[in-house]
């Protein structure tokens, strides 16, 4: 979505881009809309987004493309990178326009900008630092347009969301160290777990690495592994028995 400023000096939402997602597939079904505001464009937001007050003349005002949008977006989740900012212009649209409409009441709403911020603390979480780190192209994206915002986020979120192993960063040695023991894990058990279903019992050594790597994400994750509370409970029901 673009706007300029900040909806309670009055702006307003001139682009909206979404791309439709279901079972954390493309449907191929996009909406896109230019909006002829009621004021002029801030000189400073075309720097950022290159939309005119001329390429916005002929467009429809929002009362016109409302229906459209909330038909769009009722029922889904709906993936916004600072959703705060984006509903706060959205519901204030609803309302400029008395529009019998708020976001939360049609639709529920997935920060990723906070789901970045939980995942990569402390670290840059824009748009582009995310695909930056999660090696997602984003070399058409010279401005900020909002389709091409919206399908580059939407590869964003199925890269952070697709597993555990986008929490943490490759490069670091003890991590790639455990990552290689348990690939030879798996090379050395591989044709047994194909073929059977008997149960195998790990060696010391395959043990050892494995409560290595259990103690490596409890620590990424600042003692939230939910794994490693497993095992303290195993251990002190055996220890118990």
């Amino acid at each position: 979505m673009n706007q300029f400023g900040a909806h309670y000096e009055g702006h307003c939402i001139i682009e909206i881009g979404a791309v439709e997602m279901i079972n954390r597939r493309y449907t191929g079904r996009k909406l896109h809309l230019y909006i002829k505001p009621d004021r002029l464009v801030d000189p400073e937001a075309i720097k950022v987004h290159g939309i005119t007050d001329e390429m916005l003349e002929d467009k429809p005002v929002f009362t016109e493309v409302a229906q459209e949008f909330i038909d769009f977006i009722k029922g889904a989740e709906l993936l916004i990178h600072n959703a705060p900012f984006d509903v706060g212009f959205m519901d204030y649209e609803f309302r400029k326009h008395h529009i019998d409409v708020k976001t939360a009441d049609i639709c529920s709403v997935t920060d990723t900008l906070q789901l970045a911020r939980q995942m990569y603390p402390g670290k840059r979480n824009s748009l582009d630092a995310l695909c930056d780190r999660l090696g997602i192209d984003n070399t058409k994206r010279v401005l900020h347009g909002a389709l091409l915002d919206a399908e580059i986020l939407g590869d964003v979120y199925l890269v952070m969301t697709g597993g555990q192993t986008s929490l943490f960063d490759d490069n670091e040695p003890e991590l790639a160290d455990i990552h290689s023991a348990k690939a030879q894990i798996l090379a050395q058990n591989a044709d047994k777990v194909a073929h059977h279903l008997s149960l195998l019992q790990p060696t010391d050594e395959e043990l050892q690495a494995h409560l290595e790597y259990i103690k490596l994400i409890n620590k990424k994750s600042k003692d939230n592994c939910l794994w490693e509370k497993r095992l303290g409970s195993d251990s002190n029901e055996e220890t118990q028995h």
